[in-house]
């Protein structure tokens, strides 16, 4: 007997992409969208497709990711973000493994990112797989600060099956959305590095962290695992992926400086 699937969407403000990610889940019978409070028409179109709305504040993006899979009632979940668009070909392959006994608790698919319209096939970016599709009940994401990843929970750990089709994923494309984008995770990401006792504190650590850093993650990914063979997309993805290695390092050397000064004041 089929399995039923159910799609887990959280959205803010995302009426330029959402048409596109549901036209991609006619596969799915329940589609489940978490708004946490858009004001450009996301949530009028998310009720004219026929998903189940529910309306929640801002919790973060693991636990908003998990508020909406809490609110599925397939016998199997698809995880997605309102930027990511489901291929043909994965939709297939969904739709045939569910049509049968599958072996694995979850599956990993592969995601094709694309910046700047483009998208990026080498430097580390693909294939990308990501856990995201998974029997209900057999993962959830873990509570991070930045770069929320899944889970598996339970007797699944380790069970874990490889799907060959891919999601699409329109993550930047614009310029102005990357960089507001990575401001953001930058800011997340230096605060982690501060918790972890990470964070640079002298003039050596600074040099370390926001300048032979994020050079050699560039000599890396666009040459030595190939990113200049995405053209003018890749060249610019590799470089503001460097600036933004900068960023946090530069941000948590800051938040650390704050810090220290506080203690010293207070003491």
């Amino acid at each position: 007997m089929p399995k039923s699937i159910s799609i887990a969407l959280i959205t803010l403000n995302e009426a330029a992409n959402l048409p596109r990610t549901l036209a991609s889940l006619r596969f799915a019978a329940d589609v489940v969208v978490v708004d946490s409070g858009s004001t450009d028409g996301t949530q009028e179109i998310a009720r004219s497709a026929g998903a189940r709305l529910f309306e929640e504040p801002w919790k973060g993006f693991a636990a908003q990711k998990n508020a909406a899979i809490g609110h599925t009632t397939g016998d199997w979940v698809l995880s997605l973000d309102a930027d990511e668009e489901v291929s043909p070909a994965l939709a297939a392959e969904i739709e045939a493994l569910l049509a049968g006994e599958p072996q694995f608790d979850a599956y990993r698919i592969p995601r094709l990112n694309h910046f700047l319209g483009s998208p990026l096939r080498h430097g580390g970016y693909w294939p990308d797989p990501k856990l995201r599709l998974f029997r209900r009940g057999a993962a959830r994401f873990a509570e991070r600060a930045v770069h929320e990843s899944m889970e598996l929970t339970g007797e699944s750990a380790g069970k874990v099956g490889q799907l060959k089709g891919h999601l699409i994923h329109h993550c930047y494309p614009t310029l102005e959305e990357y960089v507001e984008h990575m401001n953001r995770y930058s800011s997340a990401a230096a605060q982690v590095l501060v918790e972890r006792g990470r964070a640079p504190r002298s003039l050596a650590g600074l040099v370390s962290g926001a300048v032979l850093n994020p050079a050699a993650t560039f000599l890396y990914n666009y040459v030595f695992r190939l990113g200049f063979l995405d053209g003018a997309a890749g060249l610019l993805q590799h470089l503001n992926h460097s600036a933004y290695i900068h960023w946090k390092y530069v941000k948590a050397w800051r938040l650390a400086r704050e810090a220290a000064a506080r203690k010293s004041q207070s003491s």
